[in-house]
């Protein structure tokens, strides 16, 4: 847009309208659009922490989280329906509860309702001495009262790392879940430094490296399970969508030269196609960033956000895929030494919908950016809120888009503990 301001305005007049012309553009322009977060209140107590956002196939929000239980912890969940943000949930129950979980800020149990009427839990146990030795074990509801336990998802025995699952609603009826298998590792290592998942996994070569598996379930019975990668980054988290028939999983690899790229893999009728590079960032770094991919996919095409340093500093990219062999030239959401990550991505009819945090002044906050969905345009920016806490104890937020809006859960931390919190984005 060329403007000029008029020759018989004053000198005064003409500055101003050069100053304020842009800026009543830049206010009008899709670019800038904005709209006013609601609080959403959560049914958690304090101390809840973890939160997990999934949709079911009424459009209810399936909110999950765990909390202190005992000389333990339990998961516990509800679902919200309704577009009231202050109302609509169900009453608060109970999927699973232990004293030998793993707990930690950056792999955290989830939940998923399945179009038969089933609801699934998975949650981290302990399976050794070692630090990072534990299962990713799977638990299963008809009625939401009654849960039974069904067992670790893998088959190894061994005392090593088994999480950062995915679970998704598989094509035809039951469950499909991914998690990085460690058996491939030296029982306990892998991961170096005195923070839980803080940027470690360095060393011992791709012979002995992390790997990605994935498993079937059909009601209770297991119908298998497939190594999908052999080399993976020790800790970044895992995600997966569903689009008709089609699953899509999106992991970060771990390749010669420690080279951090992010894949994805589709499976269509049953079958997994080859693994496709969304783009060649070519992001060496010796140890895991702790800061996984998120994907979402929609009337055939699917978008996959994630974190990268490649350039030399933090960023935050986007890529679409149409024909689920290739993807175009990714989009730079942000970059910077503020960008935190850890993203969360959702599409509707509207656009594509992306969630992450980031940290300046010591003071983190939380974002919300909508695309078109072909990701030429952005129609929305909002700062969604300032999060309470620092560093990592913030975990993952998580986003889910309903009837036109974005739902978010986030973890806060005040004097030390955790607490829930939720926003509703209305454009």
């Amino acid at each position: 847009m060329t403007w000029q301001a008029p020759a018989t305005r004053s000198p005064r007049t003409r500055s101003l309208l050069l100053i304020c012309y842009p800026l009543l553009f830049l206010l009008n322009s899709p670019e800038a659009a904005a709209a006013e977060p609601a609080p959403w209140p959560l049914p958690a107590p304090a101390t809840a922490s973890a939160p997990n956002l999934t949709l079911t196939s009424d459009n209810g929000l399936l909110l999950s989280w765990l909390e202190p239980f005992g000389n333990g912890h339990r998961l516990r969940y509800a679902i919200h329906r309704g577009d009231d943000a202050g109302a609509g949930w169900s009453d608060v129950a109970t999927a699973a509860a232990g004293e030998d979980w793993f707990v930690n800020w950056a792999d955290v149990p989830s939940m998923l309702a399945t179009d038969d009427g089933a609801l699934w839990a998975h949650v981290l146990v302990r399976n050794g001495s070692a630090t990072y030795a534990y299962d990713t074990r799977l638990f299963r509801s008809d009625d939401g009262v009654a849960w039974q336990a069904l067992g670790p998802v893998h088959d190894d025995g061994t005392a090593t790392e088994h999480g950062f699952a995915t679970l998704w609603p598989r094509p035809g009826g039951g469950l499909g879940i991914a998690w990085l298998d460690g058996r491939e590792t030296r029982a306990g290592s892998g991961h170096d430094g005195a923070d839980a998942h803080a940027g470690h996994g360095e060393g011992g070569g791709l012979e002995r490296a992390m790997t990605l598996r994935a498993a079937s379930y059909r009601g209770a019975a297991k119908l298998g399970d497939v190594r999908l990668d052999a080399a993976t980054c020790d800790c970044c988290q895992t995600d997966s969508a569903v689009d008709g028939d089609t699953v899509w999983l999106a992991w970060r690899d771990r390749a010669e030269g420690e080279v951090r790229d992010i894949l994805v893999i589709r499976n269509d009728d049953g079958r997994w196609d080859a693994p496709v590079v969304v783009h060649a960032d070519g992001w060496v770094t010796p140890g895991c960033p702790v800061n996984g991919p998120a994907v979402t996919a929609r009337d055939g095409t699917a978008w996959v956000g994630w974190y990268t340093e490649a350039g030399g500093e933090p960023e935050l990219r986007v890529a679409r895929s149409a024909d689920g062999e290739t993807f175009a030239p990714p989009r730079t959401v942000t970059a910077g030494a503020h960008v935190l990550g850890r993203v969360d991505i959702a599409a509707d009819a509207d656009g594509v919908w992306f969630a992450w945090l980031e940290e300046e002044a010591g003071a983190q906050s939380l974002w919300l950016a909508r695309f078109d969905p072909a990701l030429g345009s952005e129609t929305l920016r909002v700062k969604v809120a300032d999060i309470a806490g620092r560093g990592r104890a913030t975990g993952v937020p998580r986003l889910q888009v309903r009837d036109g809006a974005a739902w978010l859960a986030w973890t806060e931390v005040v004097d030390g503990k955790p607490r829930l919190r939720g926003a509703r984005v209305r454009p």
